[in-house]
């Protein structure tokens, strides 16, 4: 028998309110207008995740009374199948955060004597049963990260069983039901509060965790022998540079897309492939120029980047060339103006469900549900979206000449630096033209044309 939750739905019907887009169409929409806000950012809604098993398709969205789930399978007849209520409740909750390992879903919160959770997803679509709700280990805790290779569970920040938490780590491996304390960094590595700290957010891939460490940086630290971790590398000065909140590795594991949630700071691209020389090789940021835009959340499938932007909403990055990232779509899930010193809007995204749905959190909107129109192939990409031109000589001293001859009307174009400052901007025609650079300073520069679509394609060049 399914779960039927006795509150009052509101349901908002897709197109009611002129959102603005490029290749993400919005297919179901939910928010529930009796749950309370947060006394801090005015936010119902927090982290979004997702489940796939048998078929079926699930979106998990937190709020400030606990857990959402809903069967998205047929977006024309989306099912509420459960509701798990948070060991704290109410207008305190700001934060709440997911990850799923085998077929049970932890759940956490960083305000509150709250607790771990771990519901069992395999009787869904009938219910999510709690198999496991205690603050034995985690009373709270700010992100969690289950690396599944090993079945260790990271938590950051929050509050333990040893006090005040800046990473611990759990074994859910034999049993994901009985967590088991496996190490406490602040007291167990040496090295740790001397170099690294308090971990806001972490990503581990086979024992290899990049540490988010709020301003003192990106550290990598090695895992595989709990008796003895290792540190691998790290950059603890960089370019827009700020509160370094999270970041994702990509599937070649060569680039981490790194966020500082800070106003006006845009993403960094960071190579990582030498641990012990990593540097930033571009910064990327939406569409909308305003000094108060803010990343948040960001993952990296495929050939794409997927980033929460707060005010501006949801946005794709193609990344299949690094050295040319290039906008592959957006919908602005917020209602909500620019302000400095709030953060507001879209909080997390989640793209790994098998029918390529995307599941997106709005923190006064709720949730999210878009099929998206840009492909998943990157030849498809090439031939479909981008612009074809060329951008020649490279390097150049004096001038570039820009060559392209698939447009039939003017478009903008811009040039960037790493920064992301724009140093020059004006228009093209579908003539070759040729552009002055003699008065920017020698370095790498992004050249961006913004199509009559509003689609956004870039090439690098570098400035001798």
């Amino acid at each position: 028998m399914r779960f039927s939750l006795i509150i009052i739905l509101s349901f908002f019907a897709i197109g009611l309110k002129a959102q603005t887009s490029l290749n993400m169409n919005l297919v179901y929409q939910w928010q529930d207008n009796t749950l309370p806000a947060s006394f801090a950012h005015d936010n119902t809604y927090n982290e979004i995740w997702g489940y796939a098993n048998n078929g079926r398709e699930y979106a998990i969205i937190g709020s400030t009374a606990g857990t959402h789930i809903f069967d998205i399978t047929d977006v024309n007849n989306v099912d509420t199948v459960d509701f798990i209520a948070g060991r704290v409740q109410g207008g305190q909750i700001i934060h709440r955060d997911y990850d799923t390992y085998q077929d049970y879903l932890y759940i956490v919160a960083d305000e509150g004597a709250s607790s771990l959770q771990i519901a069992d997803l395999s009787f869904l679509p009938d219910s999510a049963p709690l198999v496991y709700d205690d603050d034995n280990f985690i009373v709270k805790s700010h992100n969690i990260f289950i690396d599944t290779t090993s079945g260790y569970l990271y938590t950051c920040g929050g509050v333990t069983d040893f006090g005040p938490n800046q990473l611990s780590i759990y074994a859910l491996n034999p049993d994901p039901t009985n967590p088991q304390f496996l190490l406490n960094c602040e007291l167990g590595v040496p090295f740790w509060n001397a170099n690294i700290g308090y971990l806001h957010d972490i990503y581990v891939r086979n024992d290899t965790a990049y540490c988010n460490a709020g301003p003192n940086g990106l550290f990598v630290v090695d895992f595989s022998n709990l008796l003895s971790v290792q540190g691998l590398g790290s950059i603890t000065t960089y370019l827009h540079q700020g509160y370094n909140h999270s970041g994702w590795l990509d599937d070649s594991g060569d680039h981490y897309a790194l966020a500082d949630e800070n106003h006006g700071l845009r993403v960094k691209i960071l190579d990582v492939s030498n641990l012990s020389n990593i540097n930033v090789i571009d910064t990327i940021g939406s569409n909308v120029v305003d000094t108060l835009s803010i990343p948040h959340n960001l993952i990296f499938k495929n050939d794409f980047l997927y980033v929460s932007y707060y005010f501006d909403g949801l946005y794709v990055f193609n990344t299949s060339d690094i050295n040319n990232i290039s906008l592959a779509g957006y919908y602005d899930t917020s209602t909500r103006p620019h302000q400095d010193n709030k953060y507001e809007g879209n909080w997390g995204v989640y793209p790994f469900l098998p029918s390529g749905k995307i599941l997106a959190s709005d923190m006064q909107e709720g949730l999210f549900v878009f099929d998206t129109s840009f492909p998943n192939s990157v030849a498809d990409f090439g031939v479909k979206n981008e612009l074809a031109f060329i951008v020649y000589p490279n390097p150049a001293s004096n001038q570039i000449t820009v060559t392209t001859t698939l447009f039939e009307k003017a478009v903008a174009y811009a040039i960037i630096d790493l920064s992301g400052k724009m140093v020059k901007k004006g228009q093209l025609t579908k003539a070759q033209t040729s552009i002055g650079i003699a008065d920017i300073s020698s370095g790498f520069y992004t050249f961006s044309i913004t199509q009559s679509n509003g689609s956004v394609v870039t090439k690098k060049f570098i400035k001798e």
